[in-house]
């Protein structure tokens, strides 16, 4: 006796499941499917093939009317159906036809996500779903103009990518800082944005939006930071969500997903449910792969193999945009006894990262060269043991047990016509042969003489390898302390290459400069993040991510866990409303310990984490800013009371100090950094043991740096003389943005001094004044930049266990 199967939902889940219980119990059952499109199957994930004009609709179906037909499955299409009575084993559709079921298969999909912003609403705007949402992208492409779509996930790249070629103007947005940050780590994520900016398509990361513009329908996006962008279409591919209204309506177990057992069973013994309207073991899956295991798993249970089980999915991603090689799959997110092995050909745009935990597979991101993602992925999901492998699985199957590439080697075989210096054009022969013919021995030598490694530098190891060959024991090879173990580069390459090359970003720099880990360390993080600040104000956005706890805060962490909070007193000095604003403070949040430093302010010592946000709310609100006590970045500027007060005193110098600090403060710089000015000889201030010190003369302002009164004990060396406080404080511009453009990060003025010599800095900073006054010039530009929305304002939306409370609280014009 056949039993009646009725079928919610024409997708590919069902489709699959369909294809398996036709093959392994023909005739058992009578099958009907209601499908809510007007259509029959068709491949969904082909559907961006069809708006790319790669292909027809007609090459994406999977089963035509012919197929159903054959096997005596009656199809409804258009058969939306909008109840279903449990007791009663029916379903009913919108036009009234009931019909009964012995085993009812759930199979919804999902449904886009739109987001909820004014204007949402506006004829041109669309999901990118199935074929109807394709179908209203091609009428707009054929009426050219902008598009823009708004996720940068798999759905929202492969339709910027066939919008393109369509021949419209697309513009990407995405919330997070890089592409599809669920499927890929961030150097993928920055691959994967270059290729898609090369095919002329917009990205904009970090991109938040507020509205949608048009009146009778769209014209435009507008962003949070009051960037509008015109577009004739947005597309809207933000996500997905499972599609279980009915199955709640029914009564049946619903939490994310429809929730179902091991067998694809509901909490109804007559139904079942397959595809991305599941959740199983509390995963809703939004992949192909997953849904075809279910489907083959369910079409047994039906088939009569109640042993059949369906455990869960490991998945794999690829993105189906012509010339885009990507794949991952796993876990490869940072996690405790986890190991990373990178690979990195700048050169090429390649990409590999495996993560491995207990000698096993668990992640794998590749970009640019995939071949081996199979292979991989299989590792991956039977857990294949794979130390035996270790040092070659970077390399793919091919070298799979294999002993280790040797570089020297590969570089030996290279013929001499092999190009070294792409930046110069300078081949292998060229270089050896100068070598040898003009005695060269040291690195500087073959830059000087042929060019290569002149330029990028990133041929550098290439030629150093080349001159171990060629020279053997004769050549000594330049020792250079490595910013970290990875990579082999020091900080002045990498600051030299950062600006010779261009980069703009952390992943940028990474992926350029062949970074060994997939992310970076707590040792090269913030220093690259720094780097990169003083190369490109403006146009680098700082990267809390790679900031210390203190600075992410703004208060010093101590040894019990609580922090120090010190905001800013400029010059040292203070008023009542300050001092009653910080009792306040003291005695709202109970704070145990009230210190004056040594800079010259006072400590609040003992402030709870969760209560930072208020404590800097209200400080801010009193006009209080943070004093940077945890940065690398300006400090203090110590001063004492001066001509002003003092009957000993020559020049101004608490209004010099203050003029000082109010320039200066929210600079980041490679170490701290702090100043004092004395008023008169006497140098109260202790202006001769500081970073930058001032001593006021009756002609003027005697200019010391480099001195220290910490760990190291140390005098200042007199830089020079300025006659009036203008120039002092030019001079004083300029050395520090000198310091901030040529010294490593964590390097304290005093020891950039020692190692880059006293005469060279002078020579830049006092004797050619039209050196200094550029310097000068780039520092205040850069503090141009140095501005971010007064956090107070914003403080009651952020969580107390990450936030940065604002680091500039007046413009800086106002400060000057």
């Amino acid at each position: 006796m056949t039993r009646r199967l009725v079928v919610i939902g024409n997708g590919m889940a069902a489709g699959r499941m369909l294809e398996h219980l036709t093959e392994l119990a023909p005739g058992a059952h009578e099958i009907t499917v209601f499908g809510a499109e007007p259509r029959v199957n068709y491949n969904r994930i082909l559907l961006s093939p069809v708006l790319s004009g790669e292909k027809t609709f007609e090459q994406i179906v999977t089963h035509d009317d012919q197929w159903y037909e054959t096997r005596g499955i009656t199809l409804v299409k258009g058969g939306e159906i909008t109840a279903v009575d449990r007791a009663a084993k029916t379903v009913t559709a919108r036009d009234g036809n009931v019909t009964p079921y012995d085993a009812l298969v759930i199979a919804t999909g999902s449904s886009p996500f739109i987001v909820p912003v004014p204007g949402h609403r506006l004829p041109g705007v669309v999901a990118y779903r199935d074929l109807d949402d394709v179908d209203a992208m091609l009428a707009a492409a054929e009426q050219g103009g902008s598009a823009v779509v708004i996720g940068g996930g798999l759905l929202g790249l492969e339709a910027a990518a066939g919008l393109k070629m369509r021949g419209m103007d697309v513009t990407v947005l995405h919330l997070m800082p890089t592409l599809m940050e669920r499927q890929l780590d961030v150097a993928a994520g920055y691959l994967l944005q270059q290729a898609m900016e090369a095919r002329g398509i917009r990205v904009i990361c970090r991109a938040n939006t507020h509205s949608i513009l048009g009146e009778d329908r769209v014209t435009g996006v507008r962003l949070d930071d009051g960037t509008e962008i015109p577009a004739r279409i947005v597309v809207m591919a933000v996500g997905i969500r499972p599609n279980a209204a009915l199955a709640k309506a029914a009564g049946l177990a619903v939490n994310r997903g429809l929730m179902v057992d091991d067998h694809l069973r509901t909490d109804d013994p007559a139904v079942f449910a397959v595809g991305e309207c599941v959740e199983h073991r509390g995963q809703c899956y939004g992949l192909v792969a997953p849904l075809f295991d279910m489907a083959r798993v369910l079409a047994a249970q039906l088939a009569g193999d109640a042993s059949a089980a369906y455990e869960g999915s490991v998945t794999s991603t690829k993105l189906k945009v012509t010339g885009v090689d990507l794949f991952s799959a796993g876990d490869f997110a940072e996690g405790e006894g986890r190991e990373d092995i990178v690979l990195r050909d700048a050169a090429r745009g390649i990409y590999k990262r495996l993560v491995i935990k207990d000698d096993r597979l668990i992640g794998a991101v590749m970009y640019g060269e995939t071949a081996d993602g199979g292979w991989f992925f299989d590792l991956l999901r039977n857990a294949t043991p794979i130390a035996e492998m270790r040092d070659t699985l970077i390399f793919g199957r091919s070298f799979a047990g294999g002993a280790a590439l040797d570089p020297m080697a590969a570089v030996a075989a290279l013929p001499d016509e092999a190009e070294i210096c792409g930046c110069n054009g300078v081949c292998k022969g060229k270089i050896t042969g100068a070598i040898v013919d003009k005695g060269l021995t040291s690195l500087d030598e073959v830059r000087a003489h042929t060019k290569a490694s002149a330029s990028c530098g990133s041929c550098t190891g290439l030629v150093e390898q080349l001159m171990q060959l060629t020279l053997g024991d004769g050549f000594a090879r330049k020792t250079v302390q490595p910013v970290c173990s990875c990579t082999e580069l020091g900080h002045d390459d990498v600051r030299r290459l950062i600006l010779a090359k261009g980069l703009k970003s952390v992943p940028a720099v990474m992926q350029e400069l062949e970074w060994k880990t997939s992310c970076g360390c707590a040792k090269c993080r913030p220093a690259l993040n720094y780097y990169l600040l003083c190369a490109w104000p403006g146009e680098y956005a700082d990267d809390n991510q790679s900031r210390f706890i203190n600075e992410r805060v703004h208060a010093n962490i101590q040894k019990d866990g609580t922090y120090s909070v010190v905001p800013r007193m400029w010059g040292g000095v203070t008023s009542a409303a300050e001092l009653r604003a910080l009792a306040d403070v003291v005695d709202k949040f109970a704070i145990p310990t009230v210190k004056v430093t040594g800079g010259q302010r006072i400590d609040l010592l003992g402030v709870r984490k969760d209560d930072l946000p208020a404590v800097w709310a209200d400080l801010n609100a009193a006009g209080m800013v943070s004093g940077h006590a945890y940065g690398k970045a300006l400090r203090t500027v110590k001063t004492c009371v001066g001509s002003e007060w003092c009957r000993f005193g020559t020049q101004d110098s608490t209004g010099l100090g203050i003029k000082l600090e109010k320039t200066m403060w929210g600079a980041w710089t490679p170490a701290k950094v702090k100043l004092g000015v004395s008023g008169c000889p006497r140098n109260c201030a202790e202006a001769t043991c500081k970073d930058i010190g001032v001593i006021c003369i009756d002609s003027g302002y005697d200019i010391h740096f480099a001195g220290a009164a910490g760990l190291d004990i140390k005098g200042t060396e007199v830089l020079g003389h300025a006659d009036t406080e203008d120039e002092a404080m030019e001079i004083i511009l300029a050395l520090t943005q000198v310091y901030r453009e040529q010294a490593r990060y964590l390097e304290r003025i005093y020891k950039w001094a020692k190692r880059v010599g006293t005469d060279t800095i002078r020579a830049q900073v006092i004797d050619d004044r039209e050196k200094r006054a550029a310097f000068a010039a780039r520092f205040r530009h850069a503090q141009r930049f140095a501005q971010v929305d007064p956090w107070a304002e914003r403080v009651a939306g952020l969580d107390a266990h990450e936030f940065r409370p604002m680091a500039h609280f007046q413009p800086r014009e106002a400060a000057e």
